[in-house]
């Protein structure tokens, strides 16, 4: 594809853009999810404990954090397929690595980096939903990405359970390899360039500096930037800890860890579906603070569950599925109406979403192990997050005020 093509004409989105947009932002979410289901395994083989084993995971979203900071101007810079390209390739480079990981500090490394080249496919997702879509049709595409990137919990770990029991959980790193191959054929092949020649950012670093200080200077950008991680925050808080507390606590087998993650999914996509609908005839800032409070609600009825053990396994569940279902309405939207903002560095803009989401996630998400990595202290952090995501969007923005939603929408 000609890099100085010119942008495809704004129009409807179709289905071949979504699942295309929507199997790149699912990437880095499948190679956490495929990997969740061996971490006891891992932490055995490795001679690790488990929160060095969980930390394989969380420490992907710091360098997807990193990652997203430095990808994001060079997309802005040189289109967005040349980093994508590059990106998936050093996917594939550190999955095989990975494979072949002699030891947990190893392993961890290459996971770092493995999360800052994965950050490539975030941007890009998010940086083309920009150059096509804006406003409430900007955040209808992004809920039916949180769609594709939903089913990745419903299909990740059970694909992760079954290589693991086939082979090894070595080879669940193979099969992302051939996954960031495949990916990189579909790109090459039938995406083209969103981002011309003459759209492009000039200059050097200090051009990128600039470009960030001027994010860094919007205080309404910089406040619903943060939501997103929050949110991710809590949903990590669940991933990191939840092999241990369900297998492990609970006694669950692979097999029934891999169905609850999926019912799980099955709330993620189910909430995305229903914002995709509701932006139609809803403001985004409308739903996003309405989603909130109730998520609150369930989050506090989850820590109540976890701590006097009312309603025993199927309670904590149910609660769960509650508080993971309301996660899946706050990042479209918060992501929709930061963009809508930026959308000459919408690059720029989608790494600043990005690196702010994987980092918040990947420093708060651990705390649960750190906390002991039973239930209540995985709940507590979910809803210690949640507490953080509501005071952003009602001091640091006007979505509470009347009227103000207009100010942001």
């Amino acid at each position: 594809m000609p890099e100085n093509s010119a942008a495809p004409p704004r129009a409807r989105s179709s289905s071949r853009w979504v699942v295309m947009l929507g199997a790149l932002a699912a990437i880095p979410a499948f190679t956490v999810d495929m990997y969740l289901p061996s971490l006891p395994e891992v932490a055995a083989d490795l001679g690790s404990g488990a929160s060095f084993a969980a930390l394989s995971v969380s420490i992907m979203l710091v360098g997807g954090a990193a990652g997203q900071l430095v990808i994001g101007p060079l997309s802005d810079r040189y289109g967005r397929r040349r980093p994508l390209m590059v990106g998936l390739a050093m996917h594939v480079v550190t999955s095989l690595l990975c494979a072949v990981a002699p030891n947990m500090a190893v392993l961890v490394g290459l996971r770092l980096l493995q999360g800052f080249f994965n950050a490539a496919c975030g941007v890009a997702a998010m940086a083309i939903v920009r150059d096509r879509f804006v406003g409430s049709e900007a955040a209808r595409i992004l809920s039916r990405l949180m769609l594709i990137i939903g089913i990745a919990p419903l299909l990740a770990p059970t694909f992760g359970s079954a290589v693991a029991e086939l082979a090894s959980w070595r080879w669940v790193f193979g099969f992302l390899a051939i996954l960031g191959v495949t990916m990189g054929f579909v790109v090459w092949r039938f995406l083209p360039e969103t981002h011309p020649v003459e759209r492009r950012a000039t200059g050097g670093a200090r051009s990128v500096v600039g470009g960030y200080g001027h994010l860094l200077r919007d205080r309404h950008f910089m406040a619903l930037a943060l939501l997103p991680g929050l949110g991710m925050a809590v949903l990590m808080s669940y991933v990191v800890t939840s092999p241990f507390v369900f297998q492990e606590v609970y006694g669950l087998s692979h097999g029934q860890f891999s169905l609850l993650f999926a019912l799980n999914g099955v709330g993620l996509v189910a909430s995305a579906q229903l914002n995709a609908a509701l932006v139609r005839r809803v403001a985004p800032i409308r739903i996003l603070r309405t989603a909130l409070v109730l998520q609150g609600f369930f989050a506090v009825v989850l820590l109540v569950v976890a701590v006097t053990g009312a309603g025993g396994l199927v309670g904590l569940l149910v609660a769960l599925w509650c508080v993971l279902a309301f996660t899946g309405l706050v990042p479209a939207n918060a992501s929709a109406i930061a963009l809508s903002r930026h959308g000459e560095r919408a690059g720029t803009a989608a790494a600043v979403i990005g690196a702010v989401q994987s980092g918040v996630a990947g420093i708060v998400s651990p705390l649960a192990g750190a906390l002991g990595g039973g239930a209540v202290a995985m709940t507590s952090v979910m809803l210690g997050a949640w507490i953080c995501a509501v005071a952003v969007l009602g001091l640091a923005t006007p979505a509470y005020r009347r009227g103000g939603w207009v100010q942001l929408a």
